[in-house]
């Protein structure tokens, strides 16, 4: 009616009741149709973005803060998932793991080394070797990759050291030992998991029972180990949820850093010493108002590492010191720096979980045939390995503290229990491996997160 009358006022034809109502019907049906087709386009949108949202499985967000960068392998062919589960070799069909950071070794006395044909045929002979490190390194990378992702603050300490050696198994494709051999595995891991936390600045990781959960507010040092045939990769880095932590993060990451740049060939470790304590005291950190002096942690020290030695008889100190021993070229070492807000030195205690055959151990005649079993058990398992209890239990040991006791007591094997500052400070941590090659040296364990 209101369309008529808007007609005759304008001049126009009326059209009869009977066609304006059918008009009316049709263009109703019409407007009714077009509703219809935008509800169904936007129906069809909302399914569409719905479908992507399902069909991208993103990575989780790394909510810690080890200021790096996300990582990314030289010459993977095929991406790794989350959580792993491409296997190495798939990633790397011809066999051949990325080298680590390549750098020249410090000083005038050794600039002939990147040109001499007697040096390059030396480290062609022993390329067989460095492919095995630098695998070994490769798991270690992927691992602590995917640790960056899953560790959130209110997990358990246990399932954290758990997911970590679930997955570096799996990657590094642990498969007992090699027929023939009495010094150790073939491919595993290097030592337990640490997960040292605050004070607490080396060799924790919890046994069965223990509840310890993970705070918000928590600094966590991360160190654990991956070894081929006995070429050990030791590194270790610190995560923290809160920034107020990362000027302390940055300060140990910058002394690792200077230590692995004064490292090499005929270099004096007094002199790596000197420098990282010089790096690392240049640092302040500000926690909850209060600013503390960053010390180093005077009696820990990097160290030479050897075959299924993790150990191997050089300390590379990181305070001004007298010992002027010298780096030698083939010397494998783990360069590792700590730093503190407590005191800077630290002591025995709380209840131990580390555990290490003597690689010298003296014969003993045992007296229990408990003691006599878990040996054997350790020969077969670990040979000069570092274990845990965690370790024994999986396997089966039990009723077995006795009996560790007396391999201990008889120094078969040694014990090695967590390292504190003074509670109520923090403590953190970064490491790499490196490598002494005739022409360079290689930071094996280097990655695009530190």
């Amino acid at each position: 009616k209101e369309r008529q009358r808007a007609a005759e006022a304008a001049g126009g034809t009326v059209k009869t009741e009977t066609g304006t109502g059918e008009e009316a019907k049709t263009e109703a049906a019409a407007d009714a149709k077009g509703e219809n087709a935008n509800a169904g386009v936007k129906s069809k949108k909302k399914r569409k973005k719905k479908k992507k949202k399902n069909g991208d499985q993103k990575e989780p967000e790394v909510v810690m803060r080890i200021i790096g960068k996300e990582h990314k392998s030289r010459g993977e062919k095929k991406r790794q998932t989350y959580p792993p589960s491409v296997s190495l070799p798939d990633m790397f069909p011809n066999g051949l793991y990325p080298e680590g950071e390549i750098m020249e070794h410090p000083g005038d006395f050794n600039t002939f080394r990147t040109t001499s044909e007697e040096k390059r045929a030396a480290d062609r002979m022993q390329e067989s070797m460095y492919n095995e490190i630098r695998e070994a390194a490769e798991a270690h990378r992927q691992t602590r990759r995917y640790a960056e992702q899953f560790i959130k603050p209110g997990m358990t300490m246990i399932d954290i050291c758990q997911k970590i050696e679930a997955c570096s198994e799996k990657l590094i494709r642990k498969d007992g030992l090699k027929r023939g051999r009495k010094d150790g595995l073939k491919r595993g891991w290097g030592f337990p998991t640490g997960c040292s936390i605050n004070h607490v600045a080396a060799h924790y990781t919890p046994n069965y029972g223990d509840k310890t959960v993970l705070k918000e507010k928590d600094v966590v040092k991360l160190d654990f180990g991956t070894q081929i045939n006995g070429h050990i990769i030791d590194c270790a880095f610190t995560i923290a949820f809160d920034p107020m932590f990362d000027p302390l993060l940055e300060a140990v990451k910058d002394a690792t850093n200077t230590g692995i740049k004064e490292a090499g060939i005929d270099v004096r470790l007094c002199d790596i010493g000197e420098r990282i304590q010089e790096v690392m005291e240049s640092y302040e950190v500000t926690i909850d108002g209060k600013t503390y002096p960053v010390k180093p942690i005077a009696n820990l020290n990097g160290h030479s590492i050897g075959s299924y030695q993790i150990h191997a008889g050089k300390s590379v100190p990181i305070v001004k010191g007298r010992d002027a021993t010298k780096m030698e070229e083939g010397e494998m070492y783990a360069i590792e720096t700590f730093g503190s807000t407590g005191k800077g030195y630290v002591n025995e205690d709380l209840a131990c979980s580390h555990y290490m055959k003597n690689f010298d151990a003296p014969f003993r005649q045992l007296r229990s045939r408990k003691s006599k079993q878990l040996l054997a058990h350790i020969d077969k398992n670990f040979g000069t390995l570092a274990f845990c209890r965690r370790w024994l239990e999986d396997q089966g040991q039990k009723g077995y503290l006795m009996a560790l006791k007396e391999l201990c007591d008889l120094d078969i094997v040694r014990k090695y229990p967590p390292l504190c500052d003074k509670a109520g400070c923090y403590t953190a941590q970064f490491e790499h491996t490196i490598l002494l090659r005739p022409t360079c040296k290689e930071v094996v364990s280097r990655g695009n997160d530190y």
